[in-house]
C-alpha cells in the first residue's frame, strides 16, 4: 500500500477532528439514541465530511460508520471503511477530552491501515499493517510486562475480584483511546465483555498491533472485520506476555456474557 494512502486518510482524519474540536465545549444539540448512548449534531456532520472525504479516495469501498445506517451492500465489496466520526461522544458532549475520530480501512477482514485523531489531547495516532505505529509521529510500543498481576488498567471501577489484583489507570471514554494506550505503554490491558461494534476498535486493534500489543476478541480469537453484523464479542488488548493469562482469567465470565 502507498504510503501517499496512510497520508490521505491521516488529513482527513485531522480535517474531521478539527471540524468536531471547533464546536467542542461549544454550542451544539444532543440526544440520546438509546438508554446510555448520546448522539449530538457534530457526530451527524463529522459522519457526513468522512464520508464524503473517504469515498474520494476510494469510492469502491463499502461503508461501515456508527452513524449512518447498515446495508448489506458492504459485504460485497473488497475494501470497506470502518468509522466512528466521534468515538467517545459521552466525553465530548461532557466536555471532557476523551474522544477521537477512528478510521479503518478494511480489506479482506483485516485492517489496513487506521487513524485515530484525539485532538483534545493533542494525538494523532496511527498505522499501516506491517509498518508499526505511531502517535504524533513519534514510533510507540507495548508494554513488555511479564505478569498479569499488577498490570494497569483503563478503569474508573474494577469488578470485584480484579480490585486487588489489577491497578487502573484514567480512563478515557473513547473505547478506541483506552486500546491506544495499551499500544503507547500507558496501559498493560484493556478488556471488555460484551458485544460491540466494529466501529469502535478496527483503527485501534491496528494501532495496538501494530505497536507489538496482541489483540483479540474477549475469548482470545482472532478479530476479523466486515461482518453480517458488524459487530465482534469484546476486545482484549494486552502486552503480549500476558494474554494467554488473561484470557485464563476472564474464560468464566467471558463465556456467560457471550450469551445472548
Amino acid at each position: 500500500m502507498p504510503e501517499s494512502l496512510l497520508d490521505a486518510v491521516s488529513a482527513v482524519a485531522a480535517e474531521v477532528g478539527a471540524m468536531a474540536h471547533a464546536s467542542w465545549r461549544g454550542d451544539f444539540n444532543s440526544w440520546d439514541k438509546t438508554c446510555g448512548s448520546p448522539v449530538s449534531d457534530i457526530d451527524l456532520a463529522a459522519d457526513a465530511l468522512l464520508r464524503e472525504r473517504l469515498m474520494a479516495i476510494d469510492p469502491e469501498a463499502g461503508w461501515l460508520s456508527e452513524e449512518t445506517a447498515d446495508s448489506a451492500d458492504r459485504l460485497n465489496c473488497v475494501r470497506v471503511w470502518v468509522v466512528d466520526p466521534i468515538d467517545g461522544t459521552r466525553d465530548y458532549v461532557r466536555g471532557r477530552r476523551g474522544w477521537a475520530v477512528s478510521i479503518a480501512l478494511v480489506e479482506g477482514g483485516r485492517p489496513l491501515i487506521g487513524v485515530l485523531d484525539a485532538p483534545a489531547r493533542g494525538e494523532h495516532w496511527r498505522a499501516q499493517a506491517g509498518q508499526g505505529a505511531t502517535r504524533n509521529g513519534e514510533l510507540i510500543r507495548a508494554s513488555n510486562r511479564l505478569t498479569l498481576p499488577g498490570s494497569r488498567v483503563p478503569a474508573d471501577v474494577l469488578a470485584r475480584g480484579d480490585a486487588d489484583y489489577f491497578v487502573t489507570v484514567g480512563k478515557p471514554n473513547s473505547i478506541a483511546l483506552r486500546i491506544a494506550m495499551v499500544a503507547a505503554d500507558q496501559a498493560d490491558l484493556l478488556a471488555t465483555l460484551s458485544w460491540g461494534h466494529e466501529w469502535d476498535i478496527a483503527a485501534a486493534a491496528l494501532i495496538a498491533q501494530e505497536a507489538g500489543a496482541t489483540v483479540t476478541d474477549a475469548l482470545g480469537r482472532p478479530l476479523r472485520y466486515n461482518s453480517t453484523r458488524g459487530e465482534q464479542f469484546g476486545v482484549l488488548a494486552t502486552a503480549p506476555a500476558i494474554h494467554a493469562n488473561a484470557v485464563e482469567r476472564l474464560a468464566q465470565r467471558a463465556a456467560k456474557a457471550v450469551v445472548r
